[in-house]
């Protein structure tokens, strides 16, 4: 969240790729912040996740990613 709102303070656009179960904890952080991410939720968890569910999951949130990072905001 800090290095993302870095990157917002010098123009460069950035995408928080944060699971669903962190909700509560990135809305208090950006709160705290004062920074309003671009934010793409993904199923939680993760790190129990083979390589091909990493995938399909990256796979699935690729659209989305690409549109927010063209859109610039």
């Amino acid at each position: 969240m800090h290095d993302n709102n870095s990157f917002d303070h010098l123009g460069i656009p950035g995408i928080l790729i944060i699971t669903k179960a962190f909700k509560p904890a990135a809305k208090a952080q950006s709160d705290a912040l004062g920074f309003d991410p671009n934010v793409i939720w993904v199923d939680h968890p993760i790190q129990n996740r083979t390589k091909h569910e990493l995938r399909t999951l990256a796979d699935g949130a690729f659209e989305t990613i690409m549109k927010v990072l063209k859109a610039g905001k």
